[in-house]
């Protein structure tokens, strides 16, 4: 069992702000908006303000860029 399964561990939700974010319902961790994987709140760094959405790392964070603009992956 890992730390974020048990009877104590719950999903927090988050307001995420420009270089800050703001718990609104209380809990352990977040779930990456593109890998599912689990990240602890004193553990996250990265995350979209105009989508509201938590990533693990910034490769998740880029794939979500690109996703949602191709054009980035075209280099000029």
């Amino acid at each position: 069992m890992n730390r974020f399964e048990g009877p104590g561990a719950r999903e927090a939700r988050i307001r995420y702000l420009d270089g800050d974010f703001q718990v609104t319902s209380p809990g352990s961790f977040v779930r990456c908006a593109v890998t599912g994987q689990s990240i602890p709140l004193d553990e996250l760094k990265y995350w979209s303000v105009r989508r509201q959405e938590p990533y693990a790392n910034a490769a998740a964070s880029l794939q979500r860029e690109i996703e949602n603009d191709p054009q980035l992956r075209v280099r000029r």
